[in-house]
């Protein structure tokens, strides 16, 4: 297996652009991966909910992967999502796939079927066999239905070397510091949230896997990088800089909400595919009159 590397600091979910005639746009995405790149990230997240991977063809999943991989030349660790609520689909996808050109996976926790949480259990334990990189968990309920249990989340981090980290999402605090406190040794919390990612790292978290920083990678990673080193004053002053653009770019869907600030920066056009449409105006006015 890979060596497992740091995944402390700031990663960010990529989005996908797309042309005005719905096609990828990929002068846009070398675009966006270079602003990622000067903005200091810690490392890029691909195909992951932000990326509308799920309107993805399985051909222009490759595209894009190949395309980001070319672009970064290594600049920056990328981290490649493969999840899905079949396990042995993703079991053989780990097996076949070309995966040398990343340095973790990260796997959401199976949506729409509502396993329990040995059956959680089972699966990360099936991809953690299979798996030839190291492992992010990745707990969303909002999306999945389901909640990973804060004492699976330690149960897998105990028995199983390659799962190094979860990317939580659930926002319940309280769960979240309860894996805080029970975690082994080198076992990373990621937020899952922006607006809760100084709460998280002030709590004892590691850091974060953004949205935001699509549009704002210095000042989210600056707030990231001064919040770990505990100068919580710099920390405060750029969450809160955030804080009321964070809450709109999520006020009418993801990514539509970030695409628009991008767009506003000249970085991608706003377009999003369906089942996505692009936010309601009273977002966008919003959006046209705070974000910088």
């Amino acid at each position: 297996m890979k060596q497992a590397l740091n995944f402390t600091g700031t990663g960010v979910a990529i989005v996908t652009p797309f042309t005005s005639k719905g096609a990828i746009d990929f002068p846009a995405l070398t675009k966006l991966v270079e602003h990622l790149i000067k903005g200091r990230v810690e490392y890029i997240v691909v195909m992951g909910t932000t990326g509308e991977t799920a309107t993805l063809s399985k051909e222009e999943k490759e595209q894009v992967i190949a395309h980001i991989v070319k672009t970064n030349k290594k600049r920056l660790p990328l981290v490649l999502g493969v999840g899905g609520n079949n396990t042995a689909e993703i079991v053989e996808q780990l097996k076949k796939d070309k995966l040398s050109d990343f340095d973790a996976i990260l796997s959401v926790s199976p949506y729409y079927n509502k396993p329990s949480q040995e059956g959680i259990y089972q699966h990360y334990k099936a991809i953690s066999k299979a798996s030839p990189l190291p492992i992010i968990l990745y707990n969303v309920p909002g999306r999945t239905a389901s909640n990973i249990s804060w004492d699976t989340t330690i149960r897998l981090a105990t028995e199983f070397k390659n799962i190094i980290a979860v990317k939580e999402a659930s926002g319940n605090m309280e769960q979240i510091m309860k894996i805080i406190k029970h975690r082994p040794d080198n076992f990373l919390i990621i937020s899952g949230d922006d607006n809760l990612t100084l709460p998280i790292i002030a709590s004892g978290g590691d850091g974060v896997i953004s949205v935001v920083a699509n549009a704002y990678p210095k000042d989210f990673s600056d707030m990231v990088r001064s919040a770990l080193v505990h100068d919580l004053k710099t920390a405060q002053k750029l969450h809160y800089k955030l804080m009321e653009i964070t809450e709109q770019l999520f006020a009418d869907g993801n990514p539509g909400g970030v695409k628009v600030v991008l767009a506003q920066k000249k970085i991608t056009l706003a377009n999003v595919r369906l089942p996505l449409v692009e936010p309601n105006d009273t977002v966008k006015a919003k959006l046209k009159k705070i974000a910088y």
